[in-house]
């Protein structure tokens, strides 16, 4: 074994966890689980069968990364933050066969207790806030809070917020990289050096 695994946690035959990974208490990965290397999945974290992890992911404690889930790499999900996979679930009708896919891209912040609706795309890079509902498809680098989740600016990859409009045409230079963002319309994107 190439990965740390705490006595406590359960991690069922199949499933895969890169070199470097760290499986700490009380923590459940199911047999279909595709975990990357250098993941941190912190106490009482549970992984579903089909879920994949990418390298480099931080999953704090008590966070449940439900079938149909995909983080790519670098994803933050902060403590007790939450998936769903079924839009309307009921507990006396199947809906296993209508689980929605759920994918972070790189790069992206899930704040503490926030809620990310099934069936939606973050952006890379994207910053969510503690305790907001995200319901929509999140542009690249977007700053989203509340409830339901709206945007209220842009964050640099390095996780500070940028000083542009949230439409039109600007651009940035973060502080602490020197990376020059670029916003056309209502999308940004990175140029130039940097992280």
């Amino acid at each position: 074994m190439d990965h740390y695994q705490h006595p406590s946690a359960i991690v069922d035959e199949g499933a895969r966890i890169g070199a470097g990974s760290r499986v700490w208490h009380f923590v459940h990965v199911c047999g279909g689980a595709r975990i990357g290397k250098e993941v941190s999945l912190g106490q009482n974290v549970f992984v579903g069968n089909r879920v994949v992890i990418g390298d480099r992911c931080k999953i704090q404690n008590n966070v449940s990364v439900y079938d149909n889930v995909t983080l790519e790499e670098g994803v933050f999900c902060g403590p007790s933050m939450v998936f769903t996979n079924v839009y309307n679930p009921r507990s006396l009708i199947e809906r296993k066969d209508e689980y929605q896919d759920t994918v972070v891209r790189r790069g992206a912040t899930l704040g503490a207790n926030c809620t990310v609706v099934c069936g939606i795309t973050i952006g890379e890079f994207a910053f969510v806030g503690a305790g907001a509902v995200v319901t929509r498809d999140v542009p690249a680098y977007a700053l989203m809070v509340g409830v339901p989740a709206r945007q209220i600016g842009w964050m640099s990859e390095f996780g500070e917020r940028l000083d542009l409009p949230l439409e039109g045409h600007a651009e940035a230079v973060c502080a602490h990289t020197g990376s020059r963002y670029v916003l056309a319309g209502s999308t940004l994107h990175r140029q130039g050096a940097g992280t």
